[in-house]
């Protein structure tokens, strides 16, 4: 059974019997499929009609085992990630690595002198088998396999992706990495991050997402579940860049505990058709909440993102700060909700989403929700969609630049909030991708004799 297109009962029990699952996650994918068959497509947001699920392959037998050394990866997996600088990125500064290839996890290493104090970096499928008692405890609990359709698909047949297990008290001092890439045609990508930092620990995390382009649907729909514990930090870093013939309906989520914090940077630059909603469940006093997000859409893509923050206890604090850039036909869509419920006394929230317009062609739609059961709370959203104005762009061409390098000036200076939020080597990656996002835009915008022109200071925040 080695290409499997389709989901059956007959597929989900084949997934856990070639992993060597233990009993209860069998019955956990079992009923996620269950979930699955009564589960209906969504009626809001992008068009999905394109997405044929029943042509999906959603699991290929492993060729390979995953390797303990860098050395022992096959020679044709180990040329895309030396691409990637996997191994480089090793070397330099991060205190572990992990690297997925379609379906299963190919290497995960953790620096040894992290690992004697106690933390755990792993693919889910090891951890599965290895701390069984850790997993199976957190294993879907932030994000039910009822929630929503592609949740219940993710639960039946998900493989792969990264445990990562702080102790108490522990701070990890160098950022941990995983690279996930989806090489097969037709494919399904399903891996699973599991996140738990205990109380008082700290930890960064990196995740990099990337495919090859082909002429078939493909269809990302993992898990990304973060539980941060009384005074912890986690800091969830991600940089995605699927090919356009990707349906990428990935779900985010994290619980943040008493006086603890979770801070979500995002940049989705690929994907034909993005629906992304990173969450935040402030369930302890003094949890905090801040997210940053660019979504950059060219033409045929849609990049409907945004942020959810669920403020449940009281004295509790959250931020959406969102960025949007649409081009030669593009749509970007925000979509956010801030929620207060009745024991949250004292709340603040503030929402920020900016979108930038390069032509006349493109799309900028916003969103927003705000639901509070008190009135002694602080929420605030502000909301605005602009163009390049002509000022700007005759000031950069007097200093000596073209039109484009121009353009591409100003939209940095847009987008440097998420810039600076990222660690250097992805932040030189995310300015490499950008460039060549733009530099596909061959034509000169068309300008309006009125533009809605994004205020100067705008364009430059920081």
């Amino acid at each position: 059974m080695p290409r499997i297109t389709g989901l059956s009962e007959r597929l989900v029990r084949h997934i856990s019997e070639k992993k060597d699952e233990p009993g209860w996650m069998l019955e956990k994918r079992l009923a996620a499929f269950s979930a699955y068959e009564e589960k209906k497509m969504p009626t809001w947001g992008p068009d999905l009609s394109a997405l044929k699920l029943d042509e999906i392959v959603y699991y290929t037998d492993p060729k390979t085992k995953e390797a303990r050394s860098w050395d022992d990866v096959p020679d044709d997996i180990k040329q895309t990630f030396d691409g990637l600088g996997i191994p480089e990125a090793e070397q330099k500064a991060l205190a572990g690595v992990g690297a997925q290839y379609d379906a299963h996890s190919v290497y995960h290493h953790i620096k040894e002198a992290l690992a004697k104090k106690g933390i755990i970096f792993m693919d889910m499928d090891r951890a599965v088998r290895e701390h069984t008692d850790i997993v199976r405890e957190h294993f879907m609990t932030v994000i039910p396999q009822d929630d929503h359709v592609f949740a219940a698909i993710h639960g039946a047949v998900w493989s792969g992706g990264t445990f990562v297990y702080v102790p108490a008290g522990v701070t990890v001092p160098m950022p941990l990495q995983s690279y996930f890439w989806m090489q097969a045609r037709k494919s399904g990508q399903f891996e699973h991050t599991l996140i738990i930092a205990e109380e008082g620990s700290s930890l960064e995390y990196i995740e990099g997402c990337g495919a090859p382009q082909y002429a078939e649907h493909a269809l990302h729909a993992g898990a990304v579940e973060v539980i941060v514990k009384k005074d912890a930090h986690v800091r969830y870093t991600s940089l995605e860049n699927w090919s356009k013939n990707t349906y990428n309906l990935n779900t985010k989520r994290a619980v943040v505990g008493e006086n603890a914090s979770i801070h979500w940077v995002g940049g989705n630059m690929g994907a034909g058709v993005t629906m992304l909603y990173p969450t935040s469940i402030l369930s302890g006093r003094g949890a905090r909440a801040h997210h940053v997000s660019v979504a950059v859409a060219g033409g045929g893509q849609v990049q409907d993102t945004g942020g959810k923050v669920i403020h449940l206890a009281s004295d509790t604090v959250s931020t959406i700060h969102a960025r949007s850039i649409a081009h030669r036909g593009g749509e970007s869509v925000f979509r956010g909700l801030v929620d207060v419920g009745p024991q949250a006394k004292g709340a603040i929230s503030a929402t920020v989403c900016d979108s930038l317009l390069l032509d006349d062609t493109s799309r900028a739609e916003s969103y927003p929700a705000v639901k509070s059961s008190r009135s002694d709370v602080e929420l605030t959203h502000e909301a605005r969609i602009g163009t390049i104005g002509e000022e700007e762009l005759f000031y950069a061409r007097s200093r000596g630049f073209n039109e484009a390098d121009a353009t591409r000036l100003i939209v940095g200076g847009f987008l440097r909030p998420v810039s600076e939020a990222l660690p250097v080597e992805y932040a030189l990656e995310f300015q490499k991708l950008l460039d060549m996002e733009l530099s596909e835009q061959k034509k000169p915008r068309k300008r309006r004799k009125k533009d809605t022109v994004l205020e100067p200071s705008t364009l430059g925040a920081s």
